[in-house]
């Protein structure tokens, strides 16, 4: 088996590009897997962070081969990805790719680099997915499949990610058909939001075209049943896209070692699975920690489970 290298977006966050390190450096396959390191330029506020962060990423040992790309400029994240990506996978052909904020289990870079040589043939996979929501029902296998990719530790190939139209030329056509805009949202309610956003200039989002592509297409994403992923900069306060107490993807990262993973060919959604998947995306949950978060921005956790149990 070739072993996909690893591609890690960093900025400036030290102690949780450190704690993604360790855990990285704890997996069996570390000492024979390539690091690509991207590291994206300061903006004026955080020079000395970043030069930090660049200081320790001379010090990681621990991978096959390390290498480091520092950018002079700031990129933002979806510009660093997409670049980032593009570049390495011309060279290697597939690749896993994580942020500076999430901790894998020991046994992720099995479980993805068995996943990416098991479907490398199969064109309507589009994606592996290293993350997962707890699922029920699922005890006796090993994987399951959605329509919708996660950006949380995944995986992919050259031949679906150069693909991508990153422009998005036909959003238009979509943006004037609801019945495009209800078959996107099948795979979540916010998706179709997001999309506009980002063409409306709101966000920077390189997911949110990625997972567009994917729907388009009609292609699948293969998950795990058990995380092998844990995000732990979602209440991060140097976090560039949220800073939550309250975390509806909140999972429990697999402890569990294991050296072989049983896939399927029977790529089909199980709509009972689906239905737990989507559930973090539907709109009253959506609302629900969005008003947890707001009211309680200004407090401490312990402080709010207090509160909480007094109410209760």
């Amino acid at each position: 088996m070739k072993y996909s290298p690893i591609l890690l977006f960093v900025y400036n966050r030290l102690s949780l590009t450190r704690k993604t390190i360790e855990a990285l450096q704890k997996n069996f396959l570390a000492n024979c897997t390539d690091l690509y390191i991207f590291s994206d330029g300061p903006r004026k506020n955080d020079i000395e962070k970043v030069v930090q962060v660049r200081t320790y990423l001379q010090t990681i040992k621990g991978f096959k081969r390390i290498k480091v790309y520092e950018s002079k400029i700031n990129k933002g994240l979806a510009a660093s990805i997409v670049e980032g990506v593009t570049k390495i996978i011309a060279i290697e052909g597939q690749v896993i790719v994580l942020e500076d904020d999430l901790l894998t289990s020991p046994d992720f870079l099995t479980f993805m680099n068995q996943a990416l040589d098991f479907y490398k043939e199969e064109y309507k996979v589009f994606s592996v997915s290293g993350f997962t929501m707890p699922i029920q029902g699922l005890e006796s296998k090993n994987i399951y499949f959605t329509q919708r990719a996660s950006s949380w530790g995944w995986a992919t190939w050259k031949d679906r990610w150069n693909v991508i139209d990153w422009e998005v030329r036909d959003y238009e056509n979509f943006k004037n058909s609801p019945k495009q805009r209800r078959a996107f949202n099948k795979m979540g309610s916010d998706l179709s939001n997001m999309l506009k956003k980002q063409m409306q200039g709101e966000i920077n989002s390189w997911a949110i075209r990625w997972c567009y592509h994917q729907f388009k297409h009609g292609l699948y994403s293969v998950y795990p049943t058990t995380s092998k992923i844990q995000n732990i900069g979602l209440s991060d306060l140097n976090a560039t896209h949220t800073n939550e107490k309250f975390n509806r993807f909140k999972t429990i990262l697999q402890t569990n070692k294991s050296d072989s993973f049983i896939f399927s060919n029977n790529i089909v959604l199980d709509t009972k699975v689906i239905k737990q998947f989507v559930k973090p995306y539907s709109l009253l949950i959506r609302i629900k920690y969005k008003l947890l978060n707001k009211i309680f921005s200004g407090f401490s956790l312990n402080l709010v489970f207090f509160i909480i149990a007094q109410i209760r």
